[in-house]
Formats: C-alpha cells, structure tokens, sequence
C-alpha cells in the first residue's frame, strides 16, 4: 500500500500533468521534460538506474491515464538545452521538487497509481465543466463548456486564444449556484485539421457565443467578458439585445476611431500581432522573438497557459488574426445599441490595457456603471480572489431578468 506521502505526491503531479495539457496539446511531440532546472538541488546524476526507471513510468502512466500525449521524460539533456516551451512544461512538472517530497514508486506498484489518480482526474477542470466539441454557425470546431447548475446562465467570454483553464477560479466560483458556459477561440482549439478558412471579424467572434447558447438551449444569458472578451461581448449584446440580460465586461482593451488611450504594451503588442496577422511567413519570421518577450513578461504560474497561443508559429498566425480581429474593431458604435445593465472594470494600475478605455465605455453605455479597482490587470484577472469574483456576482444578482 502506497504511504499517505506518496499518494499526496502523485495527486499533485497529476494536478500538474492537467495544467500543462493545453500547452503540450499545442506543440509538437514529443515534448521533452527533465528532473531539473537551473536551482534545482536533485539532478538526474543522483537518481540510480531503478529510481530513474520508476519516475520515468510513473510520469508516463499519470500522463496516459490524464490524457496527455507526448511527455518524454529525458536523463541526458541539460535544463538550458531544452526548447523554450518544454522548459515551461519542465519548471510547471517540477520533478526535482517532487522527488524530494516523495519516495519512488516501484514499477510493480504503479497499479495503486491509478486508484489516487481517479479522484484528481475525476475533479479536473475538463471533468467539472463537461468539455465537448461543437461546430459554429459557419463550420468552425470549438471546444464548450459547461458547469453548475441553476436557474439563471452566465456565458464567460474568455481572453482571446487562452485555454479555458485559464478562468478556472471564474467557472468553479459562479458555478456555485449559476450554470456557466463558456468556449475556447476559433481556429486554435480542436482545430487543427480545419483548412484555416474561418472568420476572424468580431462578428464571426461574436457569433460563436450564441453558437454556445444555442447548443444549449439557452435563450437569454448574463455575459461576463474577460480582456478581449468584453470587446465580443459588447458586439454580442449590440447584435442580439433580447439574449443577454447584463454585460459585466472586464479589464477590456477597447479601440475607438480616434484611437483612444493606451499602454506601451498595448502599443507595442498590437504592432507586432498586426505583423504576424500578415501571413504565415510573418509568423514565422517574428515568432521566436514574440515568445521571448511573453516569456519574459509572464509570470510562472501562468506561463504554461498564457503561452499556448504561441507554442507554433501556425498557431501564433491564427491568433494574432482573431487578436487583430478585436483590436481593429471600433467599440464606439456599439455603446448606445447596448441598453443593458453593464458593470465595466478596471483598475488604476493596469499596464496592459489602459484604463481610460474602460472609463469611455462605461460613460457611453446608457446603463453602464464604472468600478476602478486600485490594482489589477489582465494576468491578475484569472487567479481573482472570491472578493473580487463576488462582484461580478452579485451585480449578476442585482440585475435578473424581470428586476426593476
């Protein structure tokens, strides 16, 4: 029988395993993964042949049963000789920390493996939320979402190319007592064999979340939009006022026809997608520069997730097309046609997205309301304290439909 140590140890390696899912599903296998990073104090020379030989099947046995092809576990290369994205993938493992948590588990015994994986697997997000594959209105492949139950529906309109792992703390928290949908973007998620030819325009955008609604037989919704998702939600409920009952748009990057405020980041951010939105080759030119300056910029604890849009040259060209898609589109005429109650957020601190964009939407919406937080941004957005989930709920609760 497996120590309780030990089968602590492997529930947190299969957590990890699931986070990385995303990332290694978008780069080519194998992917190579290794016990040690620059600080680590375990290096592969400490570990004898058996030891090696039941790490190694014990990460091979929690990847099949999680679902994560491609993971090869490497002994004779260097942390700094690994590809940028497979140092992501390594530093999330953290093997070398696991091993100083965790005896090793003989190979005989890796059959006990599979009962502490069960309750992990079985509480993952893809599990809590129900992951299925749908076609949009014109064709296009999405990955949905759906978690909770309750009388009222929230559709979460995510960040632009993001993995839907990303909102995890947003869907496990409205799902309390709401039913939430949600999806990924068109054309990177489950996507891989559609030929490309696929809208981009935010009116394609907008569509695939009444797509959403529809396989779900939902009529009308409340609308939670994340970073670029407030601009698709914005077009959503300016198309198709009578199925959306509120927007709550968050920490949004708006464009005007006069241009509007924005951040160095945003600046610079929009020029090179601009770039490699071009062609293919573009892509392909600025793509390991593009992948430095994110992984620079990204913290850790995110990277394996932040960074998915990335991971391939292919995959950097379609997202920098649905990105330009939302950052070309004027917001301005959307703001008087969006007649309900709209809760716009912001912070005073926000590098990423400049907040006077947020205060102009807020004041051209003739319900809207504006709330300035005194921190936060697009990247402290995903891991949001209950405090500031709350918020988003209840004004949720404050705007039913059929409330005065």
């Amino acid at each position: 029988m497996l120590g309780r140590d030990t089968r602590r140890a492997i529930a947190r390696l299969a957590e990890s395993v699931l986070s990385v899912k995303p990332l290694v599903e978008g780069l080519a296998a194998p992917v190579r993964v290794v016990t040690a990073a620059r600080d680590a104090t375990v290096s592969p020379a400490d570990l004898s042949a058996g030891e090696w030989r039941a790490l190694r099947g014990l990460l091979d046995r929690v990847a099949r049963r999680a679902g994560v092809a491609g993971l090869t576990l490497v002994r004779d290369t260097a942390f700094d000789d690994l590809q940028l994205f497979e140092r992501v993938v390594s530093k999330r493992l953290a093997l070398a920390e696991w091993m100083r948590s965790a005896p090793a588990v003989p190979v005989d015994r890796l059959g006990e493996v599979d009962q502490v994986l069960a309750p992990t697997l079985s509480d993952s997000f893809e599990e809590f939320s129900h992951k299925e594959a749908i076609t949009s209105i014109d064709g296009v492949p999405l990955h949905v979402y759906a978690a909770g139950q309750g009388a009222e529906t929230v559709v979460l309109v995510p960040a632009c190319g993001m993995p839907a792992a990303l909102s995890e703390s947003w869907v496990r928290f409205l799902a309390r007592d709401r039913r939430v949908l949600t999806w990924e973007s068109r054309g990177l998620f489950g996507a891989a064999d559609h030929d490309g030819d696929y809208g981009v325009d935010i009116g394609a955008q907008a569509a695939d979340l009444f797509a959403v609604m529809d396989h779900y037989g939902v009529t009308s919704a409340h609308v939670v939009g994340l970073c670029g998702g407030a601009v698709i939600a914005l077009a959503a409920a300016a198309d198709q006022p009578g199925r959306i009952s509120s927007l709550s748009l968050w920490h949004g990057a708006y464009e005007f026809t006069d241009g509007g405020a924005k951040t160095k980041h945003q600046e610079g951010l929009i020029e090179l997608m601009t770039s490699a939105a071009r062609s293919r080759a573009a892509a392909r030119a600025v793509h390991a520069a593009f992948c430095q300056a994110m992984l620079t910029s990204t913290p850790a604890d995110v990277a394996h997730l932040v960074l998915y849009p990335y991971a391939s040259p292919e995959l950097l060209y379609r997202y920098c097309r649905l990105n330009t898609g939302i950052t070309s589109t004027d917001v301005g005429p959307y703001l008087a046609r969006v007649k309900q109650p709209a809760l716009v957020v912001t912070s005073r601190d926000d590098d990423i997205a400049h907040p006077a964009g947020s205060e102009r939407v807020a004041a051209g919406l003739p319900n809207g309301e504006l709330r300035v937080e005194a921190h936060g941004d697009h990247i402290s957005l995903f891991s949001a304290e209950d405090a500031l989930l709350r918020v988003a709920a209840d004004f949720m609760a404050q705007h039913r439909p059929g409330t005065p």
